[in-house]
Order: C-alpha cells, then structure tokens, then sequence
C-alpha cells in the first residue's frame, strides 16, 4: 500500500474513532516538513506525520515541527507499526 493509501485509511479511521472531530491535510508544498494532517477536536488539536512504516525516511523539518507542535498540544509520527499506541494517546 502506498502513503496516500494508508493516509486515507487512517482518516477516516481518525473521523470514526473521534466523532465531530475534523481532520485537515496540510500542503507539503507550503511549508516543508510540517506534519500531513492536523485533528481538531473541540478545543484541542493533534498534528500527525503519516508514514507507510517505521522504516520511511524522515524528511528535513519534519522531527523539528513533531517537537515543536508536541511542545504546544500533541504532535506525532504515525504508520501501521504504532498506529494503536498514537491512536490511544490522541
């Protein structure tokens, strides 16, 4: 399965796991290495980096905006491997 595959699996997984909640995809083109999708739910807010498994390259930016929005709310990496633990702790 590709990326975008997975992306769209685990969106509307997101949707049916927090009902009301919004998920939003960043441009990539925008600014480099923010996370692929931002949870808004109520007052609080999630951004995840979606990658197809643990192994996939992290990009340039990419940890420095995991840490920096998880200083702010919850940020994470997310794939098929970790993908029950992140979900529990979103």
């Amino acid at each position: 399965m590709k990326e975008s595959g997975y992306q769209s699996k685990l969106i509307k997984k997101i949707l049916d796991l927090i009902p009301g909640s919004f998920v939003l995809k960043n441009d990539p083109r925008y600014i480099q290495g923010l996370p692929d999708v931002i949870v808004l739910y109520k007052n609080m807010w999630a951004a995840l980096e979606i990658k197809i498994d643990g192994k996939a390259n992290i990009q340039p930016n990419q940890q420095h905006y995991i840490d920096k929005l998880g200083a702010m709310s919850f940020a994470s990496f997310i794939n098929p491997d970790n993908e029950e633990n992140v979900l529990n702790e979103l």
